[in-house]
């Protein structure tokens, strides 16, 4: 199980992120999340010029990246502890991100059975709805102790 870190300095002082060294969420994060007053995990990241592509905006992969942890942490609760993978992750791109914004994302579980779990969720930067996506996780048992 990959160790949760909470940052106790700086803009994302209070929130939480994984540790990842050596992954590829290390090379695009990193991200943080939170759980909102209402319960449901908010995740959120400060766009850097990496995440951009040639014309200056938030390059598309990096908001199917940060769509796709934004799944997991609203599936968290439903994963109970047990792995997963992403089996459809499906996007709407309605506006751009540009270096300096606060990136969010936050999402809801539609149904959650036994092995599949159904989410959907929106990004925005402010008050400006960036992309929508929906997704299904495939949930596997949980690990034997």
């Amino acid at each position: 199980m990959v160790a949760k870190i909470t940052i106790t300095e700086g803009e994302f002082a209070g929130w939480q992120t994984y540790d990842l060294h050596g992954t590829f969420d290390q090379v695009v994060g990193p991200f943080y999340f939170r759980p909102d007053a209402d319960g449901r995990m908010r995740c959120a990241f400060r766009a850097e010029q990496k995440h951009m592509n040639a014309g200056d905006r938030m390059h598309g992969g990096c908001l199917m990246t940060f769509a796709d942890i934004a799944l997991f942490q609203a599936a968290y609760q439903e994963m109970e502890g047990a792995s997963g993978v992403t089996v459809q992750l499906d996007s709407t791109f309605i506006d751009g991100a540009y270096v300096g914004d606060l990136v969010e994302a936050t999402g809801e579980v539609m149904k959650a059975g036994k092995s599949l779990i159904f989410v959907r969720g929106q990004i925005t930067v402010g008050d400006r709805l960036v992309m929508t996506f929906s997704g299904v996780i495939r949930k596997f048992g949980k690990p034997q102790v």
